[in-house]
């Protein structure tokens, strides 16, 4: 991953990985079963099927958990988060 990427520990992004523990099949999963509707459909906020926010809000919190953040942030605190972490790593 160094030669490749340049990521000077990439034990630290499997690590991460391995905590998220993300299962994709579910958003996969959920989405099969409306083959006929489109992204922008599956993902408006008023008509998103309740398997999708399901599995979306399960990624949500293990992401959440993984970089160690409360569920309670919002929005705008999570990314404010990772933009200092961002920073910390770009130095």
């Amino acid at each position: 991953m160094n030669q490749v990427f340049g990521i000077e520990h990439p034990e630290q992004f499997i690590l991460f990985e391995q905590q998220v523990q993300l299962d994709h099949t579910s958003f996969v999963d959920a989405r099969a079963k409306y083959p006929d509707s489109s992204l922008a459909d599956l993902y408006d906020e008023v008509t998103m099927p309740p398997e999708l926010r399901k599995a979306h809000q399960e990624n949500d919190r293990a992401v959440m958990a993984a970089y160690g953040f409360s569920t309670k942030m919002s929005e705008s605190e999570c990314v404010a988060e990772l933009f200092k972490m961002y920073q910390e790593l770009t130095k």
